[in-house]
């Protein structure tokens, strides 16, 4: 990589500990150097000092760093149209990737075994993690961590604190010697190894499997499934349960009871007539569930139990974490999702959320500030125009909505 030849002079410097521990201004930098991010990585000093970095390790790890152009990039770059869930699990639980699951399933059985026994989290949806976060370690990313999190720290508009934290949790760890620096690979945002950990998440649930004395999600596999176990396992998965069930809703079904709140037991919604798509009894009807329908009335719906939301503790995204448990299923044998998208209900991309909420507001059904995220108040908001104008009250904002609202004025 184009980044790699100034982290291994300053790895070589290493050798010269005594040299390093002098103040930062005896490194020697670039012609072309940001003087801001050099001001930034100056002053970033005593707080890096205070949790205690050593001047050894800060100065080797700094000097002639540049930030990150592609974290700049990407930082800065606004998303405007949302992927359709149903590209999205075409993508995310494609046949390759399920076949390369149940390869892995069987090459790395002892290890997954093992690992259940421990933390009690079935074995496929930690594989069903690492498919996801990195095709199982095809891409880790190709950033440096401490250099993505110092360009996020220095020049990010908000979340400062955050990102600064962030930055002295990873040279904690490279301190500590779990990871080379060189080897310290991740996302443009800092998400790192095989199960793309935040290090404030490394620092809290990842794991020594092997019993190395390091928690090595970069180049231990064992380490980065036993770390994304132990990590759902503290948010509460629920051992022997899966995630959830695609259902059938009956005809005449009130979807206001679909508002993503509602909990009931699987028996209790088997008496409003919901059934599983296959045909099967619910194996627990004491469960607690809660209807999902990720496209609206007009797709798939499901019954999903806590452990769907504790996937989402990895990643708070509806579409993420019902692609992480179907991968799953489709590991061990499961087919297809049996439900159909309704492909022209497209979502909105953020500024024609935007357009529908001022709409929702002109139209005095209130949502509050235009901010073009879809969140309760706008949902709540749609269910109320859908119920006053006879539509399906699914509270899902797609393209046909808006369509409608412009017609309707």
């Amino acid at each position: 990589m184009p980044q790699d030849k100034p982290w291994k002079s300053a790895l070589l410097r290493l050798a010269g500990a005594a040299a390093l521990a002098g103040a930062l201004t005896t490194w020697s930098l670039p012609a072309q150097a940001d003087a801001g991010f050099n001001r930034f990585v100056s002053e970033f000093w005593p707080t890096a000092r205070a949790a205690g970095i050593s001047s050894q390790t800060y100065n080797a790890v700094f000097s002639g760093m540049q930030p990150d152009d592609d974290t700049l990039r990407l930082m800065s770059k606004q998303s405007e149209f949302v992927k359709p869930i149903w590209d999205y699990l075409d993508s995310a639980v494609s046949d390759d990737r399920v076949e390369k699951g149940r390869k892995l399933l069987r090459e790395y059985e002892a290890v997954l075994r093992q690992i259940e026994a421990r933390y009690g989290v079935n074995r496929e949806v930690v594989l069903a993690i690492w498919g996801m976060e990195t095709n199982y370690g095809g891409y880790m990313g190709r950033h440096n961590v401490v250099q993505a999190l110092a360009t996020l720290a220095y020049a990010a508009p908000r979340r400062k604190s955050f990102w600064q934290q962030e930055l002295v949790t990873a040279l904690g760890i490279v301190q500590a010697g779990h990871v080379r620096f060189q080897d310290m690979e991740g996302s443009w945002a800092g998400a790192m190894g095989h199960t793309q950990f935040m290090p404030s998440s490394w620092k809290a649930y990842a794991a020594d499997y092997d019993g190395d004395g390091r928690r090595d999600i970069w180049t231990s596999i064992p380490d980065a499934l036993a770390s994304t176990a132990a990590y759902l396992n503290k948010h509460g998965w629920q051992t022997g349960k899966t995630w959830g069930y695609e259902v059938e809703l009956p005809s005449g079904f009130d979807y206001r009871l679909a508002d993503g709140e509602q909990t009931l037991t699987l028996g209790e919604w088997s008496r409003h007539g919901i059934r599983r798509t296959n045909g099967r009894d619910f194996p627990r009807p004491s469960d607690d569930a809660i209807i999902v329908l990720p496209a609206g009335a007009s797709g798939p719906a499901f019954l999903m139990l806590r452990n769907f939301f504790v996937i989402k503790r990895y990643n708070n995204a509806t579409a993420y974490a019902l692609a992480v448990g179907h991968l799953a299923d489709r590991i061990i044998g499961g087919g297809p999702l049996e439900g159909d998208w309704a492909r022209e209900y497209v979502p909105l991309s953020r500024s024609e959320t935007e357009e529908l909420q001022a709409l929702l507001n002109r139209q005095g059904f209130t949502v509050g500030d235009v901010d073009g995220q879809v969140g309760p108040a706008t949902r709540r908001g749609i269910r109320a125009y859908q119920s006053a104008r006879g539509l399906v009250p699914d509270g899902y904002a797609s393209a046909v909505l808006l369509a409608h609202m412009k017609v309707d004025g």
